[in-house]
């Protein structure tokens, strides 16, 4: 995949009805994530794909581009992230792939226990998945796949985060 600047974002494919798809990289900067976030979610909005659950989509895509900038590649200037939104009929589909080893989901500790609510690890998933309707971490933890669908929000934040 190419490198391209959040400028660039447009569409790599558009179908019948308000299906796109989108493929992006971003360098390993924290800087890249809110102009390339802005874009595709003025896109997803404008494509109506989950009308009314656009800020879930954003936070938790803002999550998953920080952890795999922080801890995938750990803010090393020569890797990328990848990213790959498939947007269709009361569907959105995001990919986010980083170059770093992974890491194992299971280590990670739950941040509502009482001995962790005062950590800062954790939280990124932990909205993740409270907001999208789907999220699973793949090759090793370096891939994480989030869905959400326009339907209800199955998941709920907890009022104290």
């Amino acid at each position: 995949m190419s490198q391209q600047h959040a400028s660039d974002l447009l569409p790599i494919s558009i179908h019948h009805g308000p299906n796109i798809q989108v493929e992006h990289s971003l360098p390993s900067e924290i800087a890249a994530i809110s102009s390339f976030v802005d874009k595709l979610i003025l896109l997803i909005t404008k494509c109506r794909c989950v009308p009314g659950h656009e800020g879930d989509v954003e936070v938790a895509l803002r999550e998953a581009l920080a952890n795999a900038i922080t801890h995938g590649n750990h803010e090393d200037p020569q890797k990328h992230v990848f990213v790959r939104c498939r947007c269709e009929v009361d569907e959105i589909s995001i990919s986010v792939r980083d170059e770093g080893h992974g890491f194992d989901i299971n280590k990670v500790a739950d941040p509502t226990s009482p001995e962790n609510i005062k950590s800062d690890h954790g939280r990124g998933i932990y909205m993740m998945k409270a907001l999208m309707d789907e999220v699973r971490f793949e090759e090793g933890g370096s891939v994480v796949q989030m869905r959400k669908t326009a339907g209800d929000n199955r998941h709920v934040m907890p009022p104290e985060l």
